[in-house]
C-alpha cells in the first residue's frame, strides 16, 4: 500500500511538472526536436532525459483498430509514471500479419495501426524510437529480405549478405524510404516531419558473426546512415547495437564474455551519421550461471566501461535501450529485478547530474492489462508491480528535477547576459 501510494504521489507531481514544461515549450517557439549537444540529447535547449520503456507490439496491435484501446492505455499508463520515450518496431516483413507484404508492397492496415501509434504517443508527450528492421527472424528480419532476393536469383549463402548484397542493400533502403515519407492519416504529418519521433533505429541488435572482423558492419551503418540522412535532416539516428566491443579495443575484452558479433560499440559510433550510442544490458542471459550478485557486479561494469567510452571516445550521448531481468529465471525475486532497474537509474542520475552522456534507459518490456500472451518474462504491467513502478516514477521525478535545475541556470546566465548588453548600451548613450 505504501509503495502505491507513493506512486501515486509521485506521478501526481511528474503530470503537473510536464504540463508546466509544455507550456513553456511553447512559450519558446520550439519545433519539439530531440537534437544532441556535446554528449547530451536536448529538447528546446534544455537536458532530455529519455527515462522510458520497450513495446515491440504497438504497431502490430494497433493494426486492429478493436485492440488499440490496449496502445492508449499502455500510453497513458506510462504518461502518469513519468515516462517521455517509447522504442517500438517501424517493420513487419513478410509472415503473418505484415507491415511489408513483398520488397516495396505494403499492408495499408498495418500502417494505419502505425499512424496510430505516432498520434497517441503525440497526445500523451511521449517521443518515439522507431527501429526499421530485425536482426532475428522474428517479425521477417534480414532472413526475410534475404530470401526476398534469393527468390529473384540472388545467389546468397547466409542472412548475414543482408549487409553487403546490392539487391538486399536496394530491398531495405526502399523501405526506409518508404516509412519515412509515410503521410500520417491520423496525425496528417508526414513522419519525417514528425517531433514525436525522437529517432530512428537502423536496425534491432545487428550482427554479422561471418565477418567478426567488424568490417562488414561498420560499412553497412556508414552507407546506411547516410542514406538515411540524405532523407531525413530532422530526426537523430542510432545503430541498434548491443554495445559489444571488436579486437581493436582489447582492453574492453572482458566484457564480451566471449562474443564476438561483427560489431564495435566504439568504432560503430564513431560513424559521423550516428547521433548517438545506445547499449543493451542483460547480464540474467549472459551470466545465466552465475549467482545474482555476480551478475549486478558485472552489469556495474558494463554500464560504467561505456559511459566512460561515450564520454571520453565516442564523445557522443549514450542511451541504455534495453535492460531487464526475467521472472523465468531460476530464484527469481522482484527485488533482484528492483535492483537491476535501481542500478541503471543510479548510472544514469549519477551521469546526467554531471553533464555527462548517460541520456536514460528503456526497460524490456511494458504490458497492459489483457496482454497475457505477450508476456515474456521481463514484461511490467505497471498496475501490478508497484515496487518496480514507484522505481521507475522515482527516477522520472529526479530526472524533471535535473532538467529544471539546468533550465534554471541556463535562464539565469541568459537574463545576466541580457542585463550586461542593457547596462553596456546603456553606459554608451550617456558617453
Amino acid at each position: 500500500m505504501k509503495n502505491k501510494l507513493l506512486s501515486h504521489f509521485l506521478g501526481t507531481i511528474i503530470l503537473l511538472i510536464q504540463l508546466f514544461s509544455h507550456l513553456l515549450q511553447f512559450t519558446h517557439g520550439s519545433d519539439g526536436f530531440v537534437r544532441t549537444k556535446g554528449t547530451q540529447l536536448v529538447l528546446n535547449g534544455s537536458p532530455f532525459y529519455a527515462h522510458g520503456f520497450n513495446a515491440y507490439w504497438l504497431m502490430y496491435v494497433a493494426s486492429d483498430p478493436s485492440q488499440r484501446y490496449k496502445v492508449t492505455n499502455a500510453f497513458r499508463e506510462a504518461s502518469s509514471h513519468g515516462l517521455v520515450l517509447a522504442r517500438t518496431w517501424a517493420f513487419s516483413d513478410g509472415g503473418y500479419r505484415p507491415l511489408q507484404y513483398s520488397p516495396g508492397s505494403y499492408n495499408e492496415q498495418m500502417f494505419e495501426g502505425l499512424d496510430f501509434v505516432i498520434g497517441e504517443a503525440r497526445k500523451y508527450g511521449i517521443k518515439l524510437i522507431l527501429s526499421l528492421v530485425n536482426n532475428y527472424d522474428n517479425f521477417g528480419g534480414k532472413k526475410q529480405y534475404v530470401n526476398w532476393a534469393r527468390s529473384q536469383g540472388q545467389y546468397l549463402t547466409s542472412d548475414d549478405d543482408f549487409f553487403s548484397n546490392s539487391v538486399v542493400k536496394g530491398y531495405y533502403k526502399n523501405h526506409i524510404k518508404t516509412v519515412l515519407n509515410r503521410y500520417n492519416r491520423v496525425t496528417g504529418v508526414v513522419y519525417k516531419n514528425d517531433p514525436t519521433i525522437m529517432a530512428w533505429e537502423l536496425m534491432n541488435e545487428p550482427r554479422c558473426t561471418s565477418d567478426p572482423s567488424g568490417r562488414t558492419i561498420q560499412a553497412w551503418i556508414s552507407e546506411t546512415a547516410a542514406f538515411v540522412k540524405s532523407i531525413d535532416r530532422n530526426h537523430l539516428l542510432e545503430a541498434g547495437l548491443e554495445g559489444f566491443y571488436g579486437a581493436g579495443h582489447p582492453q574492453r575484452a572482458s566484457l564480451n564474455l566471449g562474443m564476438n558479433i561483427g560489431t564495435d560499440f566504439i568504432t560503430n559510433n564513431q560513424i559521423p551519421g550516428i547521433d548517438f550510442a545506445t547499449v543493451h544490458s542483460y547480464p540474467d542471459q549472459w551470466l545465466s550461471s552465475s549467482n545474482d550478485q555476480s551478475q549486478l557486479s558485472f552489469l556495474s561494469n558494463w554500464l560504467d566501461a561505456h559511459i566512460q567510452d561515450a564520454q571520453n571516445i565516442i564523445r557522443k550521448p549514450i542511451l541504455f535501450a534495453e535492460f531487464g531481468k526475467s521472472s523465468k529465471d531460476p530464484g527469481y525475486s522482484t527485488y533482484q529485478r528492483d535492483q537491476v532497474f535501481a542500478t541503471i537509474c543510479y548510472k544514469v542520475y549519477f551521469s546526467a547530474k554531471r553533464g555527462g552522456p548517460a541520456a536514460g534507459g528503456l526497460f524490456w518490456q511494458l504490458l497492459t492489462e489483457g496482454m497475457d500472451s505477450f508476456r515474456d518474462g521481463y514484461d511490467i504491467v505497471l498496475s501490478e508491480n508497484p515496487s518496480t513502478a514507484s522505481l521507475i516514477s522515482g527516477q522520472s521525478y529526479k530526472l524533471l528535477l535535473l532538467r529544471k535545475m539546468f533550465e534554471r541556470t541556463r535562464n539565469i546566465a541568459r537574463s545576466r547576459r541580457a542585463k550586461a548588453i542593457r547596462n553596456g548600451k546603456g553606459k554608451g548613450i550617456g558617453h
